[in-house]
């Protein structure tokens, strides 16, 4: 409803200041307010230096007998802008009067920003807050689930790996029977056994040849006799 009624004094605004236009460009300046620009410079230069005073920049027409002076501004920091002098006469008979003078801006001038009530502003700072806070929890659950990410994905390589090793080795009893190792255990044992042996047969191979030798020399004694 507000929204409403402020688009509709603006329209209001916008129709008044264009019938006033209007009635203006109806109007025809009158020429003895249009000779008066030294009055006009000289009202301006009350309020600022007379250097600061450009060449003329036109006029615009408010009523029969009152417009409106325009000259260039010269100061450092205001480009585009005009100084203004409004003039008046009561009649063709009366004297020129100035009725003010002022700084403008003109068409394309350097102009500060629509002024924004304190309660607007602070409810777009507040807007902007509250997105900004949002913006950062939504960056750190990201980053909180790509840690999650990569700590699942390490576990899951450190569980490989280790199936694997355990692969390798299933089906092989270190302590047990059959097996890799405990083939190898077995052929040790034999390759020991043989080893034994080995060294056992010289043994009684002396033995039987000393038993043969001792026969031989009782029968060479006996012959002998």
């Amino acid at each position: 409803m507000e929204n409403a009624e402020a688009v509709e004094n603006v329209d209001a605004a916008e129709s008044a200041e264009a019938e006033q236009a209007a009635q203006a460009a109806e109007t025809v300046a009158d020429p003895v307010l249009l000779a008066a620009r030294d009055q006009a410079r000289a009202a301006l230069a009350e309020i600022t230096d007379p250097a600061s005073i450009g060449a003329d920049a036109g006029h615009e027409v408010q009523e029969e007998h009152v417009l409106t002076l325009f000259f260039e501004c010269r100061l450092p920091g205001y480009p585009g802008w005009r100084w203004a002098a409004a003039v008046a006469r009561v009649d063709e008979e009366s004297p020129v009067n100035v009725l003010e003078v002022e700084l403008l801006p003109g068409p394309g001038s350097v102009v500060a920003p629509d002024w924004v009530p304190w309660s607007v502003r602070l409810a777009q700072y507040r807007e902007a807050q509250a997105r900004q806070a949002a913006e950062e929890a939504a960056d750190a659950e990201a980053a909180a689930a790509e840690l999650a990410d990569e700590d699942d994905s390490e576990d899951d390589l450190m569980e490989n790996d280790f199936s694997d090793y355990d692969d390798e080795l299933d089906g092989v009893d270190l302590e047990g029977e059959g097996g890799e190792f405990a083939d190898d255990d077995a052929d040790d044992e034999d390759d020991a056994s043989d080893e034994d042996e080995d060294l056992d047969e010289p043994d009684e191979l002396d033995l039987t040849e000393d038993v043969e030798g001792e026969e031989n020399d009782d029968d060479t004694d006996d012959e002998e006799e």
